[in-house]
């Protein structure tokens, strides 16, 4: 049978084919029915199956039935075959429209007595209108009837079940759980600044001697450190002497004033040596000998380790110039450096561990002392100041380590994998898991992220629910379009 070669003559010659076959099939003891009470019906059956024509049909317009596998007329994809028995259904509403209005006749027909709400493209969902038409690929547009938008729930979504397994959905429930973390960070070992000393003058003079002449050596508190000569000191020392001379021969006057005035010299004299940090034992030593001393012996004032020394023999010194720098490293401090997103699990007391590259499989404890209250600009992390014990002087200034924090938010803390958050920068969102194929996309407020891949959730869902852990951004493209579609229906019925 020859075809015409334009699309309408084709559509008339399908519609044209279909009346035909059904006019056939209406007639009284035709060929295609069931003859008179003579004839066998099951040897006809059986001749009428076999004698039946294959037919073909479209996959995007059942309305086209063709004798032979070809191209669809409409939109030129590969014809397939057409199931037996089907054919009267398919040309139940074909009569002398043209292809646009035989597909809407046929879906009427398959779905008699329901409302359309919209039409969309077969090919893209996305695409919807409020009329029937052509989608941007030039497909006929096709209905959604009232009962079958799936709405309920906002932009909740259902999907089959196998549809489900096909494309791996995964679900975990929402626990409560003990939520803890482990931070890991790099940091250095410093002074302790609240052990430091500075060995200075309060007077001018010149260094006569050293008995600590290193750095770094180790010194105790109270010892010889230097001597020094001052004019100064020399000086006050022999007031000193004569007003206690002048104290032991006026003290018996019988005038008190003359008593008074003597005794006030030697309290201001005396007073001025213990200004210059001259010892009590050191004054008592120049009452007792009655001479005075060329040079003072300055001592030190802590226990430690010298880190710096400006003093030489021979230098000449004036008053706050600075001659030794003594570190006390019994307990040292560690800074150590953690990002931003970590402070809410540092809090000042938190244990803490270090070790160090030098010393593998030893462990040193100390704790969180300070926490500073500002970032680094460069680095963009913030310092943590730790406290740590140092008797056998193992931990060394300026040496690198490694730190550990272990921190608990809290107990019955509820929390879901890290998988399950879909974070689009404004919202945070995942998907709870209803049954029997329904998904509801719910907000959440996030909390800190935990060991274990889990974060925690602040509000939005409870314990005991499912949320999905994968595929989760397929489900968010279709509660996307559901939401949309909603959103059209609602104005549509407002207007």
């Amino acid at each position: 049978m020859k075809w015409f070669n334009s699309t309408r003559g084709r559509a008339e010659a399908i519609v044209t084919l279909g009346l035909f076959v059904v006019a056939l099939a209406a007639l009284p003891g035709s060929f295609l029915g069931c003859g008179g009470g003579d004839e066998e019906p099951d040897s006809k059956s059986g001749e009428l199956v076999s004698e039946e024509k294959q037919l073909w049909t479209c996959g995007m317009h059942p309305e086209v039935i063709l004798e032979e596998p070809g191209s669809c007329p409409i939109c030129g994809m590969n014809l397939v075959p057409l199931k037996q028995g089907t054919a009267p259904l398919q040309t139940e509403a074909h009569e002398h429209r043209d292809s646009s209005s035989v597909t809407t006749d046929v879906h009427q027909v398959e779905r008699k007595g329901k409302t359309i709400l919209y039409w969309r493209a077969p090919m893209d969902p996305t695409f919807v209108s409020a009329k029937p038409g052509k989608s941007p690929m030039g497909m006929d547009l096709i209905p959604v009837y009232e009962g079958e938008e799936d709405i309920t729930g906002g932009p909740t979504i259902s999907i089959d079940p196998v549809t489900v397994q096909n494309i791996g959905v995964q679900t975990a429930p929402v626990e409560k759980v003990n939520l803890y973390r482990v931070i890991r960070a790099v940091g250095h070992v410093d002074y302790n600044e609240e052990t430091l000393s500075r060995v200075n003058i309060k007077f001018s003079g010149w260094i006569e001697k050293l008995h600590v002449d290193e750095t770094g050596q180790q010194v105790r508190r109270g010892q010889a450190m230097l001597e020094i000569y001052s004019p100064e000191l020399v000086s006050t020392q022999e007031e000193y002497l004569l007003a206690l001379r002048n104290m032991k021969k006026l003290g018996a006057s019988p005038f008190s004033e003359v008593t008074e005035s003597s005794r006030s010299l030697l309290e201001s004299t005396r007073r001025r040596l213990l200004y210059w940090d001259i010892s009590e034992g050191q004054i008592k030593d120049l009452e007792e000998k009655g001479t005075i001393s060329k040079t003072v012996m300055l001592f030190a004032p802590v226990n430690g380790v010298v880190i710096d020394k400006m003093a030489e023999e021979g230098m000449r010194v004036t008053p706050g110039m600075d001659l030794f720098r003594i570190a006390d490293l019994s307990e040292i401090w560690v800074y150590a450096h953690i990002y931003e997103y970590e402070v809410p699990w540092v809090e000042v007391g938190q244990p803490a561990e270090m070790d160090l590259p030098y010393s593998p499989g030893k462990t040193f404890k100390g704790k969180v002392e300070y926490i500073y209250p500002y970032l680094d600009q460069k680095a963009r992390d913030i310092k943590v100041r730790l406290v740590f014990q140092n008797p056998d002087l193992e931990l060394k200034p300026q040496m690198y380590a490694n730190v550990q924090l272990e921190s608990r938010l809290g107990a019955d803390v509820t929390a879901v994998p890290t998988e399950a958050v879909i974070r689009s920068g404004e919202r945070n969102i995942v998907f709870v898991a209803s049954g029997g194929g329904k998904f509801e996309p719910r907000d959440v407020v996030l909390g800190p992220e935990g060991q274990g891949g889990l974060v925690q959730i602040l509000a939005g869902i409870q314990p005991g629910e499912e949320v999905v852990t994968s595929a989760q951004f397929l489900l968010d493209s279709e509660s996307r379009l559901k939401e949309a579609i909603q959103k059209m229906l609602e104005a549509r019925k407002s207007g």
